[in-house]
């Protein structure tokens, strides 16, 4: 598979990047970007990847978000979306040297040594990842439909972790568990995002773009939004 060409274009690639599938089934969110009237808009999101689904051989990535937020008012009149996934650690470990508050932190000697391989070790485990950036258009499925309902089932049997972690704009909400108050819900749309090209980005400021084979100018037709 050719990817970041010798002549710096993107690749083409019949397939997803190995390790961007890997990361896009690792991941438990993704940053998705829209845009209304010059306006951008980010949104952490829950997902679910499909390498491709009984209604369509692309790769899918399925979302839901309510009708009234302000995503689903962007992509009605944008489809086009970016969206970020990473398998980096996602929060900053603590330092040998000072607190939360600010104040200094002494670690008794024996402690040191273990302590700091610790840090070490996850710094290490962090810098290792990739960040993989996706550009795609979006389409809402029609309430009701075959398709709907089976992306519905997929997606929550992929986001049922019975836990509960705070909304995630399209997430759990706090206080009720798994995934059915975000999904099951008659007025919560589902989105699918077919993935048209992309960006993998690694530690050591590596760049490799491809795009998918034949998407170049890939679109599904939209009415106000919703693919016909």
């Amino acid at each position: 598979m050719d990817i970041s060409n010798a002549s710096g274009r993107p690749g083409i690639a019949s397939n997803l990047p190995e390790e961007v599938v890997t990361c896009l089934e690792n991941a438990r969110f993704l940053h998705l970007a829209t845009c209304q009237n010059d306006e951008p808009h980010v949104s952490l999101m829950k997902y679910t990847y499909l390498p491709s689904t009984p209604f369509s051989d692309s790769p899918t990535i399925i979302m839901t978000t309510p009708p009234s937020s302000q995503k689903t008012l962007n992509l009605q009149s944008n489809p086009k979306v970016s969206c970020l996934v990473h398998d980096w650690i996602s929060h900053r470990p603590p330092t040998l040297s000072s607190s939360p508050g600010g104040s200094t932190t002494t670690y008794p000697q024996e402690h040191r040594s273990s302590l700091a391989s610790m840090l070490l070790g996850l710094n290490t485990a962090s810098l290792s990842r990739i960040s993989v950036s996706l550009n795609g258009t979006a389409q809402f499925l029609r309430a009701g439909s075959q398709e709907e309902t089976w992306c519905k089932t997929k997606h929550k049997e992929n986001n049922t972790f019975g836990e509960t972690e705070g909304d995630a704009s399209g997430g759990s909400v706090p206080g009720e568990d798994g995934a059915g108050c975000y999904i099951e819900g008659e007025e919560v749309m589902v989105v699918l995002v077919k993935i048209r090209s992309g960006r993998i980005s690694d530690r050591s400021e590596t760049v490799k773009d491809f795009v998918l084979e034949g998407s170049r100018n890939a679109g599904t037709p939209m009415t106000n939004g919703i693919g016909i």
